[in-house]
C-alpha cells in the first residue's frame, strides 16, 4: 500500500509537470521539446502562473539593462517589445481582432469579422494605443518595477481565467473552445487569485514597502481584471479566443497605467 501511494503521488505529480510545461508552451515562445510529454488538456487553470513566470523574466531583463546604465525610456520599450517577443503577439493578436470586430456596426457580423486574419484600421489602432500605453507607464514606474511587471501579467491571465469561467464561449469550435472544456469552476479561478494576492502582498513584507501599495496591487488588479472581462461580455453577448486574449492585454495595461499614481 505505501509503494503504490508513492507511486500515485509520483504519478500525479508528473502529469502535473507535464500540463505546467504544455501551459508554458502554449502560452510563451519558450521552446519546449514534445518529447517531454507536454500535456494541453486543462492548461487554462496555470495561465496566472504562467503570467508571474513571464513577469519574473521581464523584470530580471529589466534589471539588467538598467545596470548596463540603459535610460528608462528606453529600457520601458524594451522590456514592451520582449513582453511582445515572449508571447509571440498571441494575445497582442487577439486585441487586434477584437477590435476590428467592435468596430462593425451590424453585432451579427462581429464574430465573422474577428475570424478574419487580415488586421483592418480598429486593430491596428488599438494595437498602437495599448503599446504606447504600456511604454508610457512603464517609464513613468521608477520604484518597484519589478513588482509592476509580475504583478500586471499574473492579473491579466487571471482575468482570463474567470472570463473562461464565467461567460458563454460564442463559437462551437475554435483555439479557446478546449479552454472552457477543461476550466473546473470554482477551483481554477480561486487558486490563482490566491497566488495573486500573496504576490500582492509582497510590498508589505518589503523594506519600504506600504500598505497602500499592496491595497491598489490586489484591489485593482482583481477589479479591472473582472470589468475587463465583463465588458466585452457586454459588447458581444460572450467570449471568444480572441476576447481571452484582449482581457489579458487590456488589463495589464490599465493596471500598469493605475500603477503610476503610486509608483
Amino acid at each position: 500500500m505505501k509503494w503504490f501511494n508513492v507511486q500515485s503521488m509520483w504519478q500525479m505529480g508528473q502529469k502535473f509537470w507535464q500540463s505546467w510545461l504544455g501551459a508554458i508552451t502554449f502560452y510563451t515562445c519558450i521552446p519546449i521539446p514534445m518529447s517531454w510529454g507536454l500535456d494541453f488538456e486543462r492548461i487554462a487553470r496555470w495561465a496566472p502562473g504562467v503570467g508571474l513566470f513571464i513577469g519574473v523574466i521581464l523584470a530580471v531583463l529589466d534589471a539588467v539593462l538598467q545596470y548596463w546604465g540603459m535610460p528608462n525610456l528606453t529600457r520601458s520599450g524594451v522590456i514592451v517589445v520582449s513582453w511582445v517577443a515572449l508571447t509571440g503577439g498571441l494575445h497582442l493578436d487577439g486585441v487586434m481582432d477584437t477590435a476590428d470586430g467592435l468596430g462593425v456596426q451590424d453585432p451579427k457580423r462581429r464574430l465573422e469579422v474577428m475570424a478574419d486574419s487580415v488586421t483592418g484600421a480598429f486593430g491596428a489602432m488599438a494595437a498602437i494605443a495599448l503599446l504606447l500605453l504600456k511604454t508610457a507607464a512603464l517609464t513613468d514606474i521608477e520604484t518597484y518595477r519589478w513588482l509592476a511587471l509580475i504583478s500586471v501579467a499574473g492579473w491579466g491571465r487571471w482575468g482570463q481565467v474567470v472570463a473562461i469561467s464565467i461567460y458563454p464561449y460564442l463559437k462551437p469550435t475554435g483555439k479557446g473552445a478546449f479552454h472552457q472544456q477543461g476550466i473546473q469552476v470554482p477551483i481554477d479561478s480561486l487558486w490563482g487569485g490566491l497566488l495573486l494576492l500573496g504576490v500582492c502582498g509582497l510590498p508589505l513584507i518589503w523594506s519600504g514597502g506600504s500598505l497602500k501599495l499592496g491595497v491598489i496591487l490586489a484591489g485593482g488588479g482583481c477589479a479591472i481584471a473582472l470589468l475587463t472581462g465583463f465588458w466585452f461580455y457586454r459588447q458581444l453577448g460572450g467570449h471568444t479566443g480572441d476576447t481571452y486574449g484582449a482581457v489579458v492585454e487590456w488589463t495589464e495595461s490599465l493596471l500598469l497605467c493605475l500603477l503610476t499614481i503610486v509608483l
